[in-house]
């Protein structure tokens, strides 16, 4: 198997897994229906580690432009490899999206909400705010590629690894997740969102492309900021970098709150006039 298969390869079984829980757990008339969000962070958690375990051995299993990016970026990987990696993500994850598709075809038909029917495919916010949203996606993403760098630094049992990231993407669902519904990963976004666009699914409603590009941006920044940390921090001890990130979150924090006071204040103002 060349490197290209195996990315799609391993990027179709990432969204067979991740899409078919989605796909289980809001269609009509699924056993799986109303399982809840542990079912589907577990459900995407296992996905990734499959994906690694199916394809690792021939292509690293990136299964991810933000991971194949940040890789390159440390020179851990060759650029000149970059293109053909995300393609290879990207004709997979809209492949994987079809195969969930396909099997879930009964229950198209019987489910009426179009945002559920959506959601088997891509992502969108709890909230509705780009900044916000934008942010989560950095956040969640430079946790991935951290910990995917962390995780292979240490000395695992022969086969644990692809596990323990499948238990880290499981972590982050958790823990990150509810804000947008974590992509942490263009391919696995934009890819069944074009497939969204273009089966032929009953009632499925609008492919929200207006919010496309956040998940699509948000975790290339974050991956390539977690791969840059990992290598400056971890590798280079540099103690300049995480100080600035701190003093850079005090300063945003500190706007945030004198912000939201001015804003208090002003709609008192406003509540007694």
């Amino acid at each position: 198997m060349t490197p290209f298969v195996g990315e799609l390869v391993g990027t179709m079984l990432l969204i067979i897994f991740g899409g078919g829980v989605v796909a289980g757990v809001v269609l009509k008339e699924s056993k799986a229906a109303a399982g809840g969000w542990i079912v589907i962070t577990f459900g995407w958690g296992l996905g990734v580690a499959m994906g690694i375990y199916a394809v690792g051995q021939f292509s690293g299993a990136h299964l991810n432009p933000a991971v194949t990016l940040a890789l390159a970026s440390i020179g851990e990987f060759p650029w000149r490899d970059v293109p053909g990696y995300v393609l290879a993500q990207m004709l997979g994850a809209i492949v994987g999206a079809s195969v969930v598709w396909l099997h879930y075809a009964p229950h198209w038909q019987a489910t009426s909400d179009s945002d559920a029917k959506r959601a088997v495919f891509c992502t969108d916010p709890a909230i509705d705010r780009p900044l916000a949203n934008l942010i989560s996606e950095i956040i969640g993403t430079f946790v991935l590629v951290l910990g995917i760098l962390a995780i292979g630094a240490n000395r695992f049992t022969d086969g644990l690894n692809p596990l323990i990231v499948g238990l880290l993407v499981l972590a982050i669902g958790l823990s990150l997740g509810g804000t947008t519904g974590y992509a942490i990963n263009p391919a696995r976004d934009l890819g069944p969102r074009i497939a969204h666009a273009l089966l032929p699914i009953p009632g499925k409603g609008s492919n929200q492309w207006r919010y496309a590009w956040i998940p699509v941006v948000g975790p290339l920044i974050g991956g390539l900021a977690g791969a840059q940390f990992y290598s400056h921090v971890f590798i280079g001890g540099d103690t300049l970098l995480p100080g600035l990130a701190i003093g850079g979150l005090a300063l945003w924090l500190a706007w945030t709150v004198i912000g939201a006071r001015r804003q208090a204040a002003a709609l008192e103002r406003d509540g007694c006039d």
